[in-house]
């Protein structure tokens, strides 16, 4: 075979049905590869290497489904969240709205839905939650809430001989009884009432021995309903992988689970835990962002890429803690946090922050917030979930780019 010329940027850029600019972005992700032309002025591009990106889909328009010609990331259909400026929404419906007029389970029903309900209430079988607190107290008694809750799911998977039926009503019927059951496997801390009713007052009491009154339920339920949701991140991508291969439900929420433990999603809210703690106990933030400074870290709980100001989730708990008395310290060392940053950098509050205030002015552990983070986007998987079961089976298949040694290669000694 002869070989193809290699094609300049201009041409390869024709090929992709992008601009020059985007063919190096797809070199610096490692899509594509480059060499410098003849006398060192641009570059050279592959040809078979050009055609197969583009036979990938690197010319989709966004939201088709693949890749997004304009930026190399993947964009998949969503009728879920729409997040504009400094502000989201759940199907349309501003969630910030929808989450302080409504509790979890109603707010968890239209964005699985996009049909209104009132008082719902999620119930959890007994013989799924027997199955879950057996698997769950066999663990070590050193394990968090994620470990515990990720056993649950797996548990009452295996509990579920109809956990392969992906019809919607199937689904939903799932997801009203997997979340209590995740919540009800967790211990009760102290001495509390029975757990019946909302799902915040049954999560309420798995997270502090503290007893609640109905500011603090309904700050929970709102913190629940804001978590639902928020467009593809890390968790909901793995999550949308899943169901891609038509995982059933709980291994859908397994996937997510597992993404969202990571350090830099779902366990970012301990951090900043610990953080306010220890503003409490030295007195002020000051020395304590001097010291994140110093090693180089970043302030936990400032910050989000989605929002240029203050993240709306964040706004919204702030309101309901600024009423509650026991919270006022908690408060104020998290304001403290944000104006002895922004000294040095322009930064906001975003959702771990405030869960980190609920937490600390609780006498929650460190993990609370997550937990919560966990339990609510539960809701948000399981909605994802439904949307690609509709959509073509494995459509999420990217192609390797290939940058070991050629082969053929003789037989290892």
């Amino acid at each position: 075979m002869t070989e193809q010329p290699r094609l300049t940027t201009r041409e390869a850029a024709q090929r992709l049905g992008v601009k020059p600019e985007t063919v190096y972005a797809y070199v610096s992700r490692g899509q594509l590869s480059s060499e410098r032309a003849p006398g060192g002025r641009g570059s050279t591009f592959d040809a078979r290497e050009v055609d197969a990106l583009a036979g990938r889909g690197s010319r989709r328009e966004p939201g088709t489904g693949g890749a997004s010609g304009a930026s190399g990331e993947l964009s998949f259909r969503t009728g879920i969240t729409l997040i504009d400026k400094d502000r989201y929404y759940f199907r349309g419906v501003d969630a910030v709205e929808l989450a302080t007029a409504y509790g979890f389970e109603d707010v968890a029903e239209w964005v699985w839905t996009g049909e209104p309900a009132h008082g719902s209430r999620f119930t959890a079988p007994q013989q799924f939650l027997d199955a879950a607190r057996l698997a769950v107290d066999a663990l070590p008694v050193h394990s968090s809430s994620m470990d515990r809750l990720r056993v649950a799911a797996v548990a009452t998977a295996a509990a579920d001989p109809l956990r392969f039926d992906l019809d919607p009503s199937a689904v939903l019927a799932c997801g009203r009884m997997l979340i209590p059951t995740l919540v009800g496997a967790l211990p009760t801390v102290g001495q509390h009432r029975s757990g019946e009713g909302r799902l915040a007052r049954q999560l309420w009491q798995r997270l502090t021995s503290q007893l609640p009154d109905e500011a603090s339920i309904r700050l929970l339920d709102t913190a629940l309903a804001l978590l639902i949701d928020h467009d593809l991140a890390a968790s909901t991508l793995a999550a949308r992988i899943a169901a891609s291969a038509r995982a059933h439900p709980y291994a859908v929420v397994s996937a997510g689970l597992g993404v969202l433990e990571g350090p830099l999603h779902g366990a970012a809210s301990g951090l900043a835990h610990r953080t306010l703690a220890e503003v409490l106990e030295r007195g002020g933030a000051a020395p304590v962002v001097a010291d994140h400074l110093r090693s180089g870290r970043r302030v936990p709980g400032l910050g989000h890429r989605l929002y240029p100001g203050e993240d709306p989730r964040a706004t919204a708990l702030f309101a309901l803690l600024g009423a509650i008395p026991q919270a006022a310290d908690a408060l104020a060392a998290a304001r403290d946090v944000v104006d002895t940053t922004a000294r040095h950098t322009a930064l906001h509050a975003n959702v771990d922050l405030a869960l980190a205030v609920m937490s600390v002015a609780f006498g929650m552990p460190a993990e609370a917030g997550e937990t919560v983070f966990a339990v609510a986007r539960t809701a948000g998987w399981l909605a994802h979930a439904l949307e690609e079961y509709a959509e073509r089976p494995l459509r999420m298949r990217p192609s390797g780019h290939y940058t070991g040694p050629r082969p053929p290669r003789p037989l290892p000694a």
